[in-house]
């Protein structure tokens, strides 16, 4: 990335790019980490010495940030233990003066992967092999072997051999030759230096005399010979020190450091373990516990005959439901057996929604009714059937949740569900409440923000007929200030964003009417009209195959779209953009699309590939991959190549990203289904950008599948 001039009030500023939704949830969302042994960060971001990598790994699926630096050099990182053996980091850095002007600052983005070769024993080391920078302009490029083992509680050893940046200083020999910087290739692999060049040993000590602290020395492979070029620093000595403190029952780690014999450094850390947090909602009223049926009432028919004790029945049914924040859309009453049609909008955890529906079916209907069929909706569409029997539950109430599962079955909801009563629809639901955006990466400042007012509404119309749209004022921010217009090959889809973030205060969001369906068994349908999205209107339908117990769903999804208006209102603009930087002229397709395959791998592992059109025109595909835990986090990664080239897709080459779900219910305690979605990519660029419509199937309907729902089965009895 092309340097700037540096500003004053900019430094210091990226920490709330990657620090601020993990310091947020600091309290609530801690992993303890109170052991002398166990790893702490480097200034890397990555468990180690000072600089120096080590062989330790971080409890499985920890997620980690860190701020720091020394001099004029600042880093930081989000890291998540993926496996138990494989860890990602994505890392920003801003390097002043770098790499050869004082009068310019450098921002720099790199990836790195770390894998755990061997576990420690009681005679043999860990062993880690890592790679840092394995994408773009190889600042902070290098490879390396570690291998640590303790000797005592509290003390550690470690030693390994580095290439790249930590193969610099006392080299050993060469292994080939490895291109250096290179300021110009962003996001693209750098194969041609992975375990190249020079090669050094490194090595260090850590110890640790209690659960606080943690003194470290260690001996640096890394000369900062690009640094010390540039005049950032002085390398007057291999040898760097440290000390850490464990911060808040090892929430946090906050770290002092002596590095190259010439600077102070600091780092902050903070972890979070989404694996360990249990399922969110803990304070909410307990559930109402079984009501068994006395011997023999099981037997008695009478109310059969009685119209006036089945509506009875039904209305203390919808009225109990109602209490737990779960509503009754229509139910059929049997002598044996009860169906009912719910919509859940307050548990995220669907488990938990259909154990509560299960024990207040046992206190509100006939005592002959033995069978109990639960289907849950989602925009009108019957997501599954899920059939308990009334005896399971009074046998099974004060056993372990994982005892009643094998005796619940599912099945395809499809013409199961009743017809919905008159009086549950239209439905209307609003919220008006303040809102920030963050947006990060910009060279001229690379977090900018942006604050107002949002107010959204949903009108359910009819079961399958939605209403919706949201609209905001801008009160305050810098958002719309971003002045810099990069060139495109491509039509202008997406880098246009700052011309409609500047153009009005008061925006409509989006605004559409969708209509959602089931064709026929294993498939859902949704068609959208309207204003999709804040830069395109038009028309999105969509088809999804999902059997309700399969791991594997595919689904198609074609677009015709309108560019919108820059001041996001009403009108609409020609498809026509011109590039402000060359002046050429390109047109947007009116339709785009993409054929879907996902999978769950199991152990919360979701992928999904999508192929086909994007935006642009362009054609390609896009690989995600999320880790999800049944108390509704998820982390993941993406990447998107198309047939653009990487010179007509720009700075970055392709598209990829981290993003992270939270859900609301984890900072509040309470059920709730409302999360907060956080994409973290390096860059914004026309190739491979898809159009963003609200509603798609696949996320709404696998909640109330099988795989899913086992997933949070543990609160079957909350």
């Amino acid at each position: 990335m092309p340097g700037i001039p540096s500003r004053s009030l900019r430094r210091g500023r990226i920490v709330g790019a990657l620090l601020g939704s993990v310091a947020t949830l600091w309290s609530s969302a801690a992993v303890p980490q109170e052991g002398r042994d166990d790893a702490t960060m480097n200034l890397y971001g990555t468990p180690g010495l000072v600089d120096m990598p080590t062989a330790e790994v971080l409890p499985d699926a920890t997620l980690s940030a860190t701020y720091g630096g020394f001099g004029d050099y600042t880093r930081s990182t989000l890291s998540f233990q993926i496996t138990p053996r494989l860890s990602g980091s994505f890392r920003y850095a801003e390097l002043k003066g770098f790499p050869s002007s004082n009068s310019a600052d450098y921002y720099d983005r790199s990836f790195d992967l770390r894998y755990l070769l061997m576990k420690e024993s009681e005679w043999r080391p860990a062993i880690v092999v890592g790679m840092s920078d394995i994408i773009g302009t190889g600042v902070y490029s290098g490879e390396y072997v570690v291998a640590t083992k303790t000797l005592m509680p509290g003390l550690k050893v470690t030693g390994g051999i580095g290439w790249g940046r930590f193969g610099s200083e006392g080299t050993l020999g060469s292994t080939g030759t490895r291109p250096g910087f290179q300021a110009g290739q962003q996001g693209t692999f750098t194969t041609d230096r992975w375990f190249r060049g020079d090669m050094a040993a490194f090595g260090g000590v850590s110890y640790a005399p209690n659960d606080r602290f943690k003194f470290k020395v260690e001996y640096s492979s890394d000369l900062y010979d690009q640094e010390v070029a540039s005049g950032g620093v002085e390398h007057k000595s291999p040898w760097n020190f440290g000390v850490d403190y464990k911060l808040w029952q090892g929430a946090g780690q906050l770290s002092l450091y002596s590095v190259l014999g010439s600077e102070v450094g600091a780092q902050l850390t903070v972890y979070t373990n989404p694996k360990t947090l249990g399922v969110p909602g803990g304070v909410e009223p307990s559930g109402l516990p079984v009501a068994p049926r006395p011997a023999g009432a099981a037997a008695d028919l009478g109310w059969t005959v009685d119209p006036q004790k089945t509506s009875a029945a039904q209305t203390q049914l919808a009225q109990t439901l109602a209490s737990e924040g779960i509503r009754l859309e229509g139910m059929t009453l049997e002598s044996r057996r009860a169906v009912v049609r719910v919509s859940n909008s307050r548990f995220n955890s669907e488990a938990q929604a259909l154990g509560r529906i299960a024990r207040v079916m046992t206190r509100t209907l006939p005592a002959s009714v033995e069978q109990f069929e639960i289907i849950p909706m989602v925009n009108g569409m019957a997501t599954s059937s899920v059939v308990i029997m009334r005896s399971d539950l009074e046998r099974e109430e004060h056993e372990a949740a994982i005892e009643i599962l094998p005796r619940v079955r599912f099945y395809d909801g499809f013409g199961r569900e009743p017809e919905a009563y008159q009086s549950s629809y239209p439905q209307f639901d609003w919220s008006l409440a303040p809102y920030l955006d963050v947006s990060v990466f910009d060279p001229e400042e690379p977090v900018r923000t942006e604050g107002g007012l949002r107010g959204t509404f949903s009108l359910d119309v009819t079961p399958n007929l939605v209403f919706s749209g949201s609209a905001s004022y801008r009160a305050t921010g810098n958002i719309s200030d971003i002045s810099r217009r990069d060139e495109s090959g491509l039509p202008r889809v997406r880098t246009d964003a700052p011309v409609y973030a500047a153009e009005g205060d008061e925006t409509i969001e989006n605004l559409q009417l969708a209509y959602y369906g089931r064709p026929g068994k294993n498939l859902y349908g949704r068609i959208s009209a309207g204003y999709l999205e804040e830069m395109y209107g038009g028309v999105s339908a969509e088809i999804l195959w999902k059997p309700v117990t399969s791991r594997v769903a595919f689904g198609a999804e074609v677009n015709w779209i309108q560019r919108r208006d820059y001041d996001q209102l009403f009108g609409f603009q020609s498809m026509t953009t011109t590039d402000p930087v060359s002046g050429v002229k390109r047109e947007i397709p009116e339709f785009n699309g993409h054929v879907s395959a996902y999978y769950d791998f199991g152990n919360g592992f979701h992928g999904q590939l999508d192929v086909g059109r994007y935006l642009a025109g362009d054609i390609g595909a896009t690989v995600g991959l999320d880790r999800e835990f049944a108390n509704g986090w998820s982390v993941g990664a993406y990447a998107t190549v198309t047939d653009a080239s990487a010179e007509d897709f720009g700075e970055g080459s392709f598209d990829k990203g981290i993003r992270v779900t939270i859900p609301i219910s984890s900072l509040l305690n309470v059920p709730t289904r409302r999360e907060n979605n956080i994409n973290v990519r390096s860059l914004t660029r026309d190739g491979g950008a898809r159009l963003n419509v609200r509603g798609r199937l696949y996320e709404q309907v696998r909640d109330y599948h099988k795989p899913e729902v086992v997933e949070s089965w543990g609160r079957f009895w909350r």
